[in-house]
């Protein structure tokens, strides 16, 4: 379980997190999203006890981080892949981690067979990984502790699509099995796929929060047809909100389940070209039009 309750981090004059609260249950993956600048970084520090609160609180398993007694067996932590001693392997790495939270060695085996890095690849220094690679021992090292709890920074960042299917599902997994997942990331398709739920923030303050499907069904339906004029009048005559997408109409977007449009459309003859409620865009889009006003392009998170 994480808490997180009226969380704020000021620097000066500069709010970079500001009152925020919510909770990660156990089973369950939440997909921590925002532009960058947004202050997503920020609270997931200080969630792990690296930068001190202004004012509030986030918990983990009912305690502040620093007061676990050996947080690395409890909770674990990737906030930047490349935080890594350039000059040791990457089973040197996970060794000296696992000597410092009390681990057996074969643990340290145990892991890099689980993120798919090789004996050659353990044998390698670091400096001579990818970013993918680095990734991967970043995630081994956040899983060296059997913990309850992972919080995990951008950790699809540099891996490729075979990679990003992998950690999907590890970290499904690892939530289906009773564990909790903090995932913050720019790949909003990924997330949209593992997340159970959403927080979305900007600059600072969170903009919206729900389960997935929740905040998906915000944006109404979708939907195309042969002709979209006529579409749209039927399903004013019938009380049902409607807006045309673009100046020069390219769709219609519907407040009401893709079942009533449908029928409507089925009833007056209309030819559909496209229905869809959320549909693999759907997280974009609302991403998106949440984080417009708040977005500060090319600031660091």
């Amino acid at each position: 379980m994480i808490t997180v309750e009226n969380l704020t981090k000021r620097y000066g004059g500069l709010t970079a997190v500001d009152d925020i609260s919510f909770e990660v249950r156990p089973g369950s993956v939440v997909g921590f999203l925002g532009p960058n600048g947004a202050g997503k970084s920020t609270a997931m520090r200080m969630m792990t006890g690296l930068t001190p609160p202004t004012s509030g609180r986030a918990t983990l398993l009912g305690q502040t981080y620093r007061e676990l007694h050996n947080p690395g067996r409890q909770v674990g932590v990737m906030l930047d892949a490349s935080a890594q001693h350039p000059g040791r392997t990457g089973r040197e790495v996970l060794r000296v981690a696992a000597v410092s939270i009390g681990v057996s060695k074969a643990r340290v085996d145990e892991v890099l067979g689980l993120v798919g890095l090789t004996e050659e690849e353990a044998g390698r220094r670091v400096r001579n990984y990818s970013l993918g690679m680095r990734q991967r021992l970043g995630i081994a090292a956040a899983l060296l502790g059997e913990p309850q709890v992972l919080i995990l920074d951008e950790p699809a960042n540099g891996l490729d699509p075979q990679g990003i299917h992998w950690m999907r599902g590890l970290l499904r997994r690892f939530a289906d099995g009773g564990g909790t997942v903090l995932l913050s990331s720019h790949l909003l398709h990924e997330v949209q796929i593992v997340a159970d739920d959403l927080v979305m923030i900007g600059r600072g303050r969170i903009v919206a929060m729900g389960s997935k499907e929740e905040l998906l069904s915000r944006g109404g339906t979708t939907v195309r047809s042969t002709d979209d004029v006529r579409l749209a009048a039927l399903l004013e005559r019938a009380d049902v909100p409607v807006t045309t997408i673009g100046s020069g109409g390219s769709g219609l977007v519907v407040d009401a389940e893709p079942g009533v449009v449908g029928k409507i459309a089925a009833d007056e003859r209309v030819v559909l070209l496209e229905l869809r409620s959320g549909g693999s865009e759907g997280l974009e889009e609302m991403f998106l039009g949440l984080t417009a006003a708040t977005s500060r392009e090319g600031d660091a998170a």
